[in-house]
Formats: C-alpha cells, structure tokens, sequence
C-alpha cells in the first residue's frame, strides 16, 4: 500500500527533527550558516510554527554568531532536514530561502560579481571551471595559455552558477565552457557540475530550478530567464567533468579557440566593460621634478639615465643593466612625479635596453604633445622650477 500524503508529511517531520537534534549536538554547527539559514526558513512556515517549534527553539538556544556560511561537511545535517521537509511540503518549501550565502554585490567593470577565479585575458574565448579540484585551476591559471579568458572553481550549484552565468554574459567574447576537474562528491554535498551540464541540456523550470538537477538546491533565483536563455546561446559547453589533467584540458581549449566564432551579439541588457577609443596626448606638462635623458652604454652593457631640473641643471646620475631597477630607483628618489612621465620613461627605458642588446642605434623620443607653457602642473602661470 503506498503512502498517503499525510503519512509522507508526518514521516518528514521526523527526519527534520532527528537532523536538527543533531545539528543541535554537534558543536560545529552552532556558528554555521547552513544551521541558521535552515531554522530561520523552517520558523517562516506553518509546521515551524506547530510541530517543529520546539526543535526550532532548542536549535536557536545553541545558536553562537556565524562564522562560516558552510563547511562542506560530508553529512550535514541542516542540509538533511531542508531535503527532508522539501519533498513532503514542496508548496511551502518553494518560498523558503535556504542558502546561508548571500548574493554578492556587483562591481563596475569585468568580472562583476567577485568569486574563486582567475582573470587571465578579457578577449580570448574560452572559460574553463575545474569544479572542486582548485589545485588544476591555479596550475592552469599559472599557465596563462592563449585562448583563455579566466579560470576558477565551482562549488554550489545556486549562487556559483549565478556568478558563472554573470560574469559570461558581461564578456561576449567568451564562447566556450570547459566544465573539469572533481565534481563535489559527499554525503549531502552540493554537485554543481552536474547541475551546470543540466543547465545546459534542460535550462530551468518556472521557479528557476535546474531541470534534471540533483544538487540540494539547484535553483537559480538571481538571474533572469533571459539571462539564463542568452548564456545557453552564447555559450558551447564542454564537458570533461572528472578530468584533472592538465595537458587534456589545455588540448581542449586549444581545439576551442581555433573555433572561435567571434564575439557574442545578443547579451540581453547589462553591465558591460567600457571600450574606449585611446586618443594620442593633446598636450605635454612638463614634470615639476625635472626631465631625464636617456642612452645606453653598449660596450659596458649599462643604462644610463640623467635627470636635469627643469632649468636644465643636472643633478643626476643613475646608471644600471635593467630598466626596471633604474625606474624603481627614480621613483624612489622623487625623480618623476606625473604618471604620463612614468610612463614616458618606462617606454624609453625598453627602447634603449632593446638598441643595446640588437646593436642598433638609439636616438630618444620627445614627450607626446606640445608643451603647455602657459601654467604649470602646481598652478602657477609659468612652469615652475622648486627652489
């Protein structure tokens, strides 16, 4: 005979209390937020508020300030009873709000929603996700091969697909989705990467849940459906879930990015990365430190590099084999006070370094733009020497 609804209710509750007993017990979920999220969503519906009360009030009397938003515990047990009460009051549960893990805050520019990745380069095609196995992502994001955009994990199958699907559609240039790496594998344990395939091949139902997911709480709740349906467009998934080598995910990316079908037209309307049109200087101001002269001393292998005041005295000398240690010393002594100075100098630096390794000669460049003589960078109507 099979089990009346009512039987099915009452055989939940149980479980929920036994899970919540436990949790109770167990030191390590007093400050969790898997524990917290779970008696606060179970107090907002009717049994909380009948026959869990009581459980729900000796789990809050153990309550300690969160510490963590989740542990990644091999049973948990908060994770148990929300399972639980789910599938006997799924008419409630859908209002429930269980994941201790807040929405991040979007920021200005690429990526916007922060996370467990990478960047490597903006206009390349490929993202790869390795999952729970951080050691391939940091080796692979080491690497910086060609072709790939950024490199990062994925643990739970709501907020770090949200982020995934955000951060996609903010870049039309990445195409691809390299799906590797460990899939978490636990007790109670979240299991994005099937739920990321399961995105791919069913999208999501009315109440934003994964079709075909079986994570705990696959549902996407801070994405809209167009923005989910624009990511299964612009993206081509990959799937080399269990795949931990590092020579097989760099073929594969490698395949992909010979693919490339150029960037994605379609992104429904969000925050994007600004392109600006680079324009050459309108003028120069000179430095309020003073200006340098640059020439390589090929047969001593050394960069050398005056500094005059701006009244042309000089007061002077720097001399070494790199740039880099002739730039850092110049900053340090307060040699160059303008960024566009900085620039200038690194520039030149490079041309003279490269003129003495090729033995071609080397005549240094003016600054870019005409002078501006008529004020100073310190205000006053003439360029100013400091005294």
């Amino acid at each position: 005979m099979s089990e009346s609804v009512e039987d099915k209710k009452a055989h939940a509750l149980t479980i929920v209390r036994e899970q919540l007993a436990a949790a109770t017990e167990a030191r390590k979920c007093h400050g969790c937020g898997c524990l917290h999220k779970t008696v606060e969503a179970l107090a907002s519906t009717g049994a909380g508020r009948g026959d869990l009360a009581r459980s729900l009030e000796r789990a809050r009397a153990v309550f300690t300030p969160k510490e963590y938003d989740c542990l990644g515990c091999p049973v948990c047990y908060p994770a148990l009873a929300a399972n639980a009460f789910s599938e006997a009051f799924a008419r409630e549960a859908e209002a429930m709000d269980l994941c201790p893990t807040d929405a991040p805050a979007e920021r200005r520019g690429w990526p916007p929603l922060p996370g467990d990745y990478r960047v490597v380069r903006y206009r390349a095609p490929v993202a790869v996700c390795t999952l729970n196995t951080s050691g391939l992502a940091d080796r692979l994001a080491g690497m910086q091969p060609e072709g790939v955009a950024l490199v990062g994990t994925l643990h739970t199958e709501n907020l770090g697909i949200e982020r995934i699907i955000r951060n996609v559609l903010t870049n039309p240039h990445i195409r691809f989705l390299i799906l590797c790496g460990e899939d978490t594998r636990q007790t109670v344990g979240h299991l994005p990467g099937q739920s990321l395939k399961s995105l791919f091949v069913g999208g999501v139902d009315e109440r934003g849940r994964i079709i075909g997911a079986r994570g705990n709480r696959p549902v996407l709740k801070n994405v809209r459906q167009d923005e989910i349906d624009a990511f299964r467009r612009q993206i081509e998934f990959v799937e080399l879930i269990g795949v931990e080598k590092d020579y097989t995910v760099l073929e594969r990316v490698r395949a992909c990015a010979v693919r490339d079908p150029g960037a994605f037209t379609e992104t429904p309307e969000s925050s994007t990365v600004e392109v600006v049109a680079a324009q050459e200087p309108r003028r120069m101001i000179p430095d309020p430190a003073g200006f340098f002269v640059v020439y390589p001393d090929a047969p001593r292998r050394r960069l050398l590099v005056e500094h005059y005041t701006n009244s042309g005295v000089l007061d002077c000398v720097l001399e070494t084999a790199t740039p880099t240690a002739l730039y850092a010393t110049a900053i340090e002594r307060n040699l160059v006070t303008r960024l566009d100075h900085a620039a200038y100098l690194g520039r030149e630096l490079a041309r003279a370094q490269r003129a003495m390794e090729t033995g071609e000669p080397y005549v240094q460049d003016r600054a870019p733009g005409p002078v501006e003589e008529d004020k100073a960078a310190c205000g006053c109507d003439t360029t100013c020497v400091p005294e």
